[in-house]
């Protein structure tokens, strides 16, 4: 009773709680929060210092006592109570402007594919303790596809690709359902750490994560078809300990993160292989969409439409194409019921 009351003052949201960014949609407002998924947490008083960007600046940079963690490792939630507390704050800081005292809204949520009944629980129940009075789940790639607006409830075949910071999920969608999927660990956060190791074992130079990450977005790409660029990268020297700068280029990076796109190439392929004839026909003619943060990696698309003889897509705004998805499936839930994950509170859709 007391939740039906709350959450009439309350605005109902989409998250995509991503490894690397947590996203959030309001209903009847659009995308709001778009911030790391970092929180820093002060052990000695067990208060929470910071969470999204200004947590990120602390990465790597606290001191003992402070902890800047990341609650989601390969797209599930490793670390239950920091997630919970990170969900409740982006719940609070959407409502912080409205007239709700005690925020009960409504969430629908994305997931990974093929993640088990205790990772769906984990997230569910996280949601719930953050203050939400319903959770829907819904898994990533299908929030993905119908945030770029294609006719999944159609007899189509639509396939999608969405490259987070901790996995990637490649789906074939037909009729409201997933066809042939793969859900790999292999993502931005792998490219990452490629790049790191290219570092240390080439250039005897130890890098920070962050410093990576800039180095893959600067001048990272997968096709050699890009114009060749270089940038400066700092880290510690592993021989001497003191601070050094080498310049590095494009076809480095290239040659770093080339195990893992050759991992993302070869994954799209055996999904195809595995989708009914029909629906690959459907796919050669409509192309393969990419969606999220890797799909932005220079030459991607063409290095796999190379491998496939696909056409392939990059999605209008690929950061954001899962959470608009939440956000349409929020704006009408009675329509897109049968796209929502089984729920394990009673292991039956949820009732609107």
């Amino acid at each position: 009773m007391f939740n039906n009351i709350f959450g009439r003052f309350s605005r109902d949201m989409g998250i995509d709680l991503g490894t690397a960014n947590t996203l959030v949609y309001v209903k009847d407002r659009g995308i709001v929060i778009n911030e790391p998924s970092v929180v820093a947490i002060n052990t000695r008083t067990d208060e929470i210092l910071a969470v999204g960007e200004e947590a990120q600046k602390m990465v790597g940079k606290t001191p003992s006592h402070i902890v800047a963690s990341r609650p989601l490792v390969d797209g599930v939630i490793s670390d239950f109570e920091v997630t919970e507390r990170m969900l409740k704050h982006f719940i609070d800081k959407v409502h912080h402007e409205s007239f709700a005292i005690l925020p009960r809204p409504r969430v629908v949520i994305g997931i990974p594919l093929g993640v088990t009944e205790v990772e769906r629980k984990a997230v569910e129940d996280a949601t719930l303790h953050a203050g939400a009075r319903e959770v829907y789940l819904i898994e990533e790639p299908m929030a993905a596809a119908i945030g770029t607006r294609l006719p999944i409830q159609d007899a189509t075949g639509n396939m999608v690709v969405d490259i987070g910071g901790g996995t990637t999920e490649i789906a074939v969608i037909s009729l409201g359902g997933v066809v042939a999927w793969k859900s790999l660990r292999t993502a931005g956060n792998e490219l990452n750490e490629n790049i790191v190791s290219y570092a240390r074992d080439h250039f005897n130079l130890l890098l920070g994560e962050r410093t990576a990450e800039e180095i893959k977005i600067a001048i990272g790409s997968a096709s050699d078809e890009v114009e060749e660029q270089s940038a400066e990268m700092r880290g510690r020297d592993l021989i001497s300990g003191l601070p050094k700068e080498v310049t590095i280029t494009s076809s480095q990076v290239r040659e770093a993160i080339a195990r893992s796109t050759r991992l993302i190439i070869d994954n799209i392929k055996s999904t195809i292989e595995n989708t009914p004839p029909e629906l690959v026909a459907d796919i050669y003619s409509r192309g393969i969409v990419l969606c999220g943060g890797g799909a932005l990696l220079r030459g991607l698309d063409r290095a796999i439409h190379r491998e496939t003889e696909i056409p392939v897509h990059i999605a209008d705004d690929p950061l954001t194409c899962v959470v608009r998805g939440t956000g349409i499936v929020l704006e009408d839930l009675d329509h897109l019921r049968n796209v929502l994950v089984l729920s394990t509170q009673n292991d039956s859709l949820p009732r609107f």
